[in-house]
C-alpha cells in the first residue's frame, strides 16, 4: 500500500524478489561461460546452464524460506539450478564460486539497472532548473536566514543553487561503477588453479560491470561510495522539496506544485504533495546509509552477519532514491512561479531589508559605527511609526547632508542590491553546460 508512494514502478521491479533472482542467475550463466571459454567447463555444460538461467524457472518464496537454515539464499538457488540441468552438467554449476559472489554481483547489477533512470530523472530535473535560472535571474525575492527575512535576491539565483547541487550529486552517482565479485570460498579461487583471474575477467566481461583489481568481500568501501553518493543525492533533493513547501505556505504563496494535492478533511486545501512525499523519502535514507556504513568493518575474509545486513537496507536505499529522483523531476517541470507574492514579500518590513545597503553608503562620509548606529535607529523609528525606511532616510538631515534623494533611492531599491546573483546564475549555468558535455 506504501510502496507506491516512495519508489518508481520500474526500480520495484528491478530491486523486486524476481530481479534479485535473475541478477543471481545471470552471475551464473556468465561464470559457466567464462568458465567454458577458459577451458574448465565444457561448452554444452555451460550453455546447459545458461538455459536454465531464469528466474521464471524458480520459486523464489521457497529458495527463502530455506534461505534461513544457512543464512543465504544461495544455496537453496544453486540446489535447485543443479537439480534442473542436465546430470552431466551438474559438477560444473556454481563451480568456483561461494555465495557472497552470487548476491555481491546480484547487488550490482541492479544497482546498475536503478542507477541508470535515478541519474536520467536527475539530469532532467537539473535542466529544469537551469531553464528556471536563466528565465528568473531578475526575478527579485527576499533571502531568508534563519527563516527570518535577509537580504534581496533572485529566485533564478535560488534555481542556481538548486542546479549545482544537483550537478553534484550527479557526478557523486556517476563517479560509482559497479564491479563484479569474485573470490571464491576464501578470495584467492584456489579451486581455479591458475585460470581464476582469468574466469574473472570473463565474468565481468559477459555482465557489463567492472573488473575489480581483487575480490572485495570484506573490503566495502565500493557499497559505502555507493551509500554515500545515495545520501548526498537525496539530501539535495530533500533540500529541493525542503524549500518548495516553505515557498508554497499559505501565507508566503511564492511557489506552488503544478498538481497540489488535496485534504480528506479541508475542501480548500492545497497541499505540496509531491514535495510531501520527497520530504518522506529522503528522511529515511540517513538511517539506510548508516546502516550500510556501520557494516563495513568485516571479519578476516568473509563476514559473520555484516555483510548479510546490507542487503535490504541496500534494496530500500535504491527505490528511495528512486521515488525521490522521479518525484523531483515532475516537482520542478510543473513549478508554478508567483514573481508578484515575491515582490509583495519583499516589501513586508517597508525596506528595512536593505538597511546594509544604507549604512554601506554612509560609511565613507560618517564612519563604520556612526552610519549602522544611524541606520539602526532610523529602522526602529521605521518599526515604530509604521514606515518605510526610504522615507525615514529621505526625511533625516544627517542622511541627506550625504545622500542625495536618488542616492536614498537607490540605497532602497532591492533590484539594486543583488551583487553578484547574475553572474553567481552565469557561473552555474556555465558548470552545467560543462557537467552535460562530459
Amino acid at each position: 500500500m506504501f510502496g507506491p508512494m516512495f519508489s518508481t514502478p520500474e526500480a520495484t521491479e528491478r530491486t523486486g524478489e524476481t530481479a534479485w533472482l535473475q541478477a543471481m542467475l545471470d552471475f551464473e550463466a556468465a561464470l559457466a561461460a567464462a568458465q567454458a571459454k577458459a577451458g574448465i567447463v565444457p561448452a554444452e555444460a555451460a550453455e546447459d546452464i545458461a538455459a536454465h538461467c531464469r528466474a521464471e524457472l524458480f520459486d523464489a518464496a521457497s529458495i527463502g524460506e530455506r534461505a534461513a537454515a544457512s543464512a543465504t539464499p544461495v544455496i537453496a538457488l544453486v540446489k535447485d539450478l543443479t537439480a534442473a540441468v542436465s546430470p552431466a552438467s551438474r559438477p560444473h554449476v556454481h563451480r568456483g564460486a561461494t555465495s557472497q559472489d552470487v548476491i555481491d554481483t546480484a547487488a550490482m547489477l541492479l544497482v546498475r539497472d536503478v542507477l541508470e533512470p535515478v541519474v536520467e530523472d536527475l539530469l532532467a530535473a537539473a535542466r529544469r532548473c537551469a531553464q528556471l535560472a536563466e528565465e528568473h535571474r531578475g526575478t527579485v525575492l527576499i533571502a531568508r536566514s534563519l527563516l527570518q527575512q535577509a537580504l534581496p535576491t533572485t529566485f533564478g539565483l535560488r534555481c542556481a543553487g538548486w542546479l549545482t547541487a544537483l550537478d553534484e550529486a550527479i557526478t557523486g552517482l556517476r563517479r560509482v561503477r559497479p564491479a563484479v565479485q569474485f573470490g571464491g570460498a576464501a578470495g584467492t579461487l584456489a579451486s581455479l588453479g591458475a585460470s581464476g583471474t582469468e574466469v574473472l575477467g570473463g565474468v565481468a566481461e559477459r555482465l557489463g560491470l567492472a573488473e575489480p583489481v581483487l575480490p572485495w568481500h570484506t573490503d566495502r568501501s565500493r557499497i559505502a561510495e555507493l551509500a554515500g553518493a545515495i545520501g548526498a543525492a537525496c539530501g539535495v533533493l530533500g533540500k529541493i522539496a525542503l524549500d518548495v513547501e516553505l515557498h508554497a505556505q499559505t501565507e508566503v504563496g511564492e511557489l506552488t506544485e503544478g498538481r497540489p494535492g488535496g485534504s480528506s478533511a479541508m475542501p480548500h486545501k492545497q497541499n505540496p504533495a509531491t514535495s510531501v512525499l520527497i520530504t518522506a523519502a529522503t528522511q529515511r535514507v540517513p538511517g539506510l546509509v548508516a546502516t550500510l556504513l556501520s557494516a563495513m568493518p568485516q571479519s578476516y575474509e568473509r563476514a559473520a552477519g555484516a555483510w548479510q545486513s546490507e542487503w535490504e537496507p541496500l534494496t530500500e536505499l535504491l527505490r528511495l532514491a528512486a521515488g525521490a529522483a522521479r518525484r523531483t523531476r515532475e516537482l520542478l517541470e510543473g513549478l508554478r512561479v508567483h514573481p508578484d507574492r515575491m515582490a509583495a514579500n519583499l516589501d513586508l518590513t517597508g525596506g528595512l531589508v536593505l538597511a546594509e545597503n544604507a549604512a554601506g553608503r554612509l560609511m565613507g562620509a560618517l564612519g563604520r559605527t556612526e552610519a549602522q548606529e544611524l541606520v539602526a535607529e532610523l529602522c526602529r523609528r521605521t518599526v515604530e511609526d509604521g514606515g518605510t525606511l526610504r522615507a525615514a532616510l529621505l526625511a533625516e538631515p544627517r542622511v541627506r547632508q550625504v545622500l542625495s534623494a536618488d542616492d536614498v533611492i537607490a540605497a532602497t531599491s532591492a533590484a539594486d542590491y543583488l551583487g553578484s546573483a547574475s553572474a553567481f546564475i552565469d557561473r552555474a549555468l556555465a558548470a552545467h553546460t560543462g557537467m552535460e558535455e562530459r
